[in-house]
């Protein structure tokens, strides 16, 4: 994976040196004597911030070259540990990848400069509030090891985006399928004791039955990181894609940035693959009767567009042991997720107490 700044200088109306984007204050601050100022979005002739879907076909077919890149001087390094690509502004030198650790930082050149991102979310979580968040989840983790709450873990928290492809299209479904419809007979038989019995047994009368379904798939995310592990992307999805502005590089200065590395063909086949899996599903629930079997889905697909935008999150990566684990923060809603190792001898005093109390209440039966 790689990862890397990209932007351009962007300086300081007061001092001429290079601001960096704020999230709490949602501007550009200049880090030496904090003067403030907004990034420069673009906007259409109403005023309002101009964000592009593309055609999904077109696209696939070719990309123009006018389209890629990042509209800034940037230098790219590949982490040789865990493949995330980094961008950094040409004035940056990466020591660690930001997003495992590593040291084992290569430069990364391409034969074509990457899909450039048109649009992107803001940061908007503070590292402040990042730290206090990431404490506190800690504190909640009772199987966690008491070394490990009390480790300023924190003081390795990252800022990065990480990129995303966005899918919208148009589907009619055609289906067909055979309903069934439950009924019940009785059913007579011989007890072991001898006696006569009667049961009610349920049965299923079958019939076919057709149907078909339109539906919009609006923003169907596919994540395009390796840097971050994908079950903690989706714990703390969704990232609000309706809050997007038009990408401007002021918005990255002084963040770090992945690059793609699952592009847009493959996106759009997992994209498809999901789609097709929950249209199935709105068809599989339109079938009438009490249950089905042999359903089967004809769909077509239209109005099939893609963005590629970037999304913030902040990461916290750290060794425990021989293990390495990340937790994920949502730099947008500030939901988060993570793994941690996990104490045995306090699992094991938890099952005791488990076991005890059992026994206690075992015991209190037994006596009643």
């Amino acid at each position: 994976m790689s990862e890397a700044i990209a932007q351009k200088k962007f300086s300081c109306p007061a001092c001429g040196a290079a601001a960096e984007w704020n999230p709490a204050k949602q501007s550009l601050v200049c880090p030496f004597c904090g003067t403030t100022s907004p990034a420069q979005l673009e906007l259409n002739a109403a005023g309002a911030e101009v964000i592009k879907e593309h055609d999904l076909v077109a696209a696939i077919r070719g990309i123009p070259d006018d389209k890629r890149g990042w509209q800034a001087k940037k230098t790219s390094v590949k982490c040789q540990s865990c493949q995330a690509i980094s961008v950094f502004d040409a004035e940056r030198v990466g020591q660690r990848c930001n997003f495992c650790g590593s040291a084992a930082l290569v430069p990364y050149e391409d034969i074509k400069e990457t899909f450039r991102p048109e649009s992107l979310l803001r940061m908007k979580v503070s590292e402040i509030q990042v730290r206090e968040s990431i404490r506190n989840w800690y504190g909640s983790r009772w199987f966690a090891p008491n070394k490990l709450k009390n480790a300023a873990l924190t003081d390795t928290v990252k800022g990065l985006y990480i990129p995303y492809w966005t899918f919208d299209a148009q589907v009619h479904a055609d289906w067909t399928a055979e309903s069934g419809y439950y009924y019940y007979e009785t059913e007579y038989y011989t007890d072991a004791n001898g006696k006569q019995q009667s049961r009610q047994v349920q049965k299923v009368r079958w019939q076919w039955s057709s149907g078909c379904v339109d539906h919009f798939f609006d923003d169907e995310l596919v994540a395009a990181s390796r840097g971050v592990q994908p079950d903690l992307l989706r714990q703390v999805e969704p990232f609000p894609t309706k809050e997007v502005s038009p990408y401007n590089a002021g918005f990255l200065s002084g963040w770090v940035v992945e690059r793609y590395q699952i592009d847009l063909v493959s996106a759009a086949q997992n994209a498809r693959a999901g789609m097709d899996q929950k249209i199935t599903a709105l068809c599989a629930q339109g079938v009438p009767g009490d249950t089905h079997r042999n359903l089967d889905v004809r769909t077509d697909y239209s109005r099939q567009t893609f963005k590629h935008i970037l999304v913030p999150v902040w990461l916290l990566t750290y060794n425990y042991g021989a293990q390495n684990f990340q937790v994920v923060v949502n730099g947008f809603t500030g939901t988060i997720a993570g793994k941690y190792p996990k104490s045995w001898v306090k699992i094991f005093f938890a099952i005791l107490g488990g076991l005890a109390v059992l026994g206690v209440i075992a015991l209190f039966a037994n006596r009643h």
